[in-house]
């Protein structure tokens, strides 16, 4: 039951988001040229809305600089994702790879269908079997979910806004200065860290265990201290831990609670996880 309000809380907010889009649009409008310049404006805004939100993810997946990844190229982590999709009750989605050594994953997309997992050549190289499974499963919680599809919608808007900052010339600094909390507001007045702690419990639940996925984040945040990571802030919800160091702009985008405090909620998922450590 409250999975199902989770997702229809999710799909709520991206109604809100599109109605209060259009209403900012004829609000412009009708000051400035009355009923036939609003209605001109809500119908532009309409438009975009849908191409967003057919065309987010690849939006999304182009700021990141992911690649789709072909079967052959990777036929063990095809069959993965098909089989944890399936526990789960979804389609599979599909596979990118981001070609840097960072090890990260990410997911984007609108829901059940269309919607996309990428994973680091880094995190390939570098997560054991049983880790990786449990980051795939804490992206399929998210498109379960519908997280995707706030997130990636919340990503697009505050990405463009910051770089939106980027035209200004000698006044880019002051733009990004403007531009750049509103964009983190917007970001976080959407999200909420109690998603990742959801999916994280749904992961666990898919794999059977919540330990793949504990030592998988220690592992990543273990792994951003020695590899430098540049991208652009506003990205930050779409990754299953915060990669960006917290300061300046990205400490304003950080959407992600304590990698410590999600692992402790996921070993207390199996309290008698010590006990079996020293029987092995």
């Amino acid at each position: 039951m409250r999975a199902r309000l989770v997702v229809v809380w999710n799909i709520l907010k991206v109604w809100l988001l599109l109605i209060g889009g259009c209403a900012a649009l004829a609000a412009i409008g009708w000051v400035l040229g009355g009923y036939r310049l609003a209605s001109l404006l809500v119908f532009f805004g309409a438009l975009v809305a849908a191409a967003a939100y057919w065309y987010a993810d690849r939006v999304v997946l182009g700021m990141v600089g992911a690649r789709e990844l072909p079967f052959g190229a990777a036929p063990g982590l095809h069959a993965t994702v098909q089989r944890l999709a399936a526990v789960a009750g979804l389609p599979k989605p599909k596979l990118y790879v981001l070609q840097d050594g960072h090890p990260r994953a990410l997911g984007a997309g609108r829901g059940l269908r269309g919607s996309a997992i990428a994973v680091s050549r880094g995190l390939l190289s570098a997560a054991p079997p049983a880790e990786l499974e449990g980051i795939l499963a804490h992206e399929l919680a998210h498109i379960r979910n519908r997280d995707v599809l706030v997130q990636t919608s919340a990503v697009v808007i505050a990405g463009a806004l910051v770089e939106l900052s980027r035209i200004g010339g000698w006044m880019q600094r002051a733009l990004l200065f403007v531009l750049g909390p509103i964009a983190a507001a917007f970001v976080n007045l959407l999200l909420s860290p109690k998603r990742e702690f959801a999916a994280d419990a749904a992961a666990a639940r898919l794999c059977g265990s919540p330990h793949g996925l504990a030592d998988a984040l220690i592992r990543l945040e273990q792994a951003a201290h020695l590899v430098e990571f540049r991208a652009n802030p506003a990205t930050e919800p779409l990754y299953i831990f915060n990669p960006f160091a917290e300061e300046g702009l990205a400490a304003l985008f950080s959407t992600h609670p304590p990698v410590g405090e999600r692992v402790r909620r996921l070993r207390e998922l199996d309290p008698d996880w010590r006990d079996k450590l020293r029987a092995a």
